[in-house]
């Protein structure tokens, strides 16, 4: 159950309003952890700008997938599952490595960035920084701005995540998408 209410467009303020019409019609984006940020409209603007300037970034659709999942799994994080499953799936990723994402297990992936974004993403959660053998081998894999990207992306989805759980956010319930034990 979520802990705030969700506004509706008809009860914002005008400055939320603002960013709120500005969302909608740049990304259409505006639930899940954005029904929080909207109580501060520079923080949601902010959100909606770092958002776009990430997925328009050296990190492809599905490399930014897999970190999103890995984020919403690591973070045990509901809504933001949900909604990067179904994002997932439109990208090409396949159920079975989103399933073994979800039963912290090793999906299989060829490509060798989309393995290298796995591998940084469940490390730098894990430990709170990367190996010397680990940003190594990413810096060689991906290239120095594709990594400084990766590791923003990792810290932005982790705010998300963390929004979400701590207001109580929920997928529909009837399509939870659930994660696994």
């Amino acid at each position: 159950m979520a802990r705030i209410a969700i506004l509706d467009r008809a009860d914002m303020n005008a400055e939320q309003a603002r960013v709120y019409d500005a969302a909608k019609h740049s990304s259409g984006i505006v639930g899940g952890p954005y029904y929080a940020y909207i109580r501060l409209p520079k923080l949601f603007e902010a959100c909606q700008n770092l958002r776009v300037s990430l997925s328009s970034g050296p990190l492809s659709p599905r490399e930014q997938q897999i970190v999103n999942l890995v984020v919403a799994r690591h973070w045990n994080a509901r809504y933001p599952w949900f909604a990067q499953v179904r994002r997932s799936l439109a990208v090409g990723i396949e159920q079975g490595a989103i399933d073994a994402i979800n039963a912290h297990g090793n999906p299989s992936l060829t490509n060798a960035r989309e393995h290298t974004c796995l591998v940084v993403a469940r490390e730098l959660l894990a430990s709170k920084g990367l190996s010397d053998e680990t940003y190594a081998a990413a810096e060689k894999s991906m290239g120095l701005q594709s990594l400084v990207a990766l590791t923003a992306l990792i810290g932005s989805f982790s705010m998300t995540c963390m929004t979400a759980n701590t207001f109580g956010i929920e997928p529909p319930a009837d399509n939870p998408t659930p994660l696994a034990n």
